[in-house]
């Protein structure tokens, strides 16, 4: 197996990575690959397997209890969850859909909550394990493709624009999931 354009990474407390690699440029949809540390430390790279087709794979981050990776799908506009089992995306869940603009990075917070890039919406939503929205925070950019949390406290959200290649932020209330494998004091 081969990369096609790997796009977002996740990162799991064990140190495993998730990325995604969708085919821009194909029907084809895309894959989201399981990277480990094998024993003599080189990394080791598979596909995972799922009981589903997958779109155009694009954001991706996983669960706060690391069972769960919800991956975000371009093409299509939704979000789906898996639980995990080794390199396969079991059980598949639609999260949640949009009827419009796509649909780019993701990441979670502590608390499980999914923040999500709307690319042309100008906007991050911010939606529930269950696909619930919560709220929606609108940008001074309007072409979102990432977001990531950060600062002393981990309740930064920064987000890349496209156009105008800057990035912008705001605060939460609450610290990414990342952050907190980074800095466990503050969680």
């Amino acid at each position: 197996d081969r990369f096609n354009q790997p796009n977002d990474l996740a990162i799991a407390a064990d140190g495993t990575l998730y990325a995604s690699d969708p085919r821009f440029a194909s029907p084809a949809g895309g894959q989201i690959w399981r990277i480990t540390r094998r024993p003599d430390g080189k990394g080791l790279g598979e596909v995972m397997s799922s009981t589903r087709r997958l779109g155009l794979t694009n954001g991706i981050d996983l669960s706060p209890d690391g069972a769960t990776l919800y991956v975000s799908e371009s093409n299509s506009r939704q979000v789906w969850a898996y639980r995990l089992d080794g390199s396969k995306l079991l059980d598949p869940r639609l999260v949640r859909s949009f009827a419009d603009f796509e649909v780019d990075g993701l990441r979670t917070d502590v608390d499980g909550r999914i923040y999500l890039a709307r690319l042309l919406a100008g906007k991050i939503v911010i939606i529930a394990a269950n696909g619930s929205l919560e709220r929606e925070v609108p940008l001074n950019g309007k072409q979102p493709t990432n977001l990531t949390f950060g600062g002393p406290d981990g309740r930064t959200v920064f987000v890349t624009q496209k156009e105008g290649r800057f990035i912008e932020a705001f605060r939460v209330d609450r610290p990414g999931r990342e952050s907190c494998l980074q800095m466990p004091r503050m969680c």
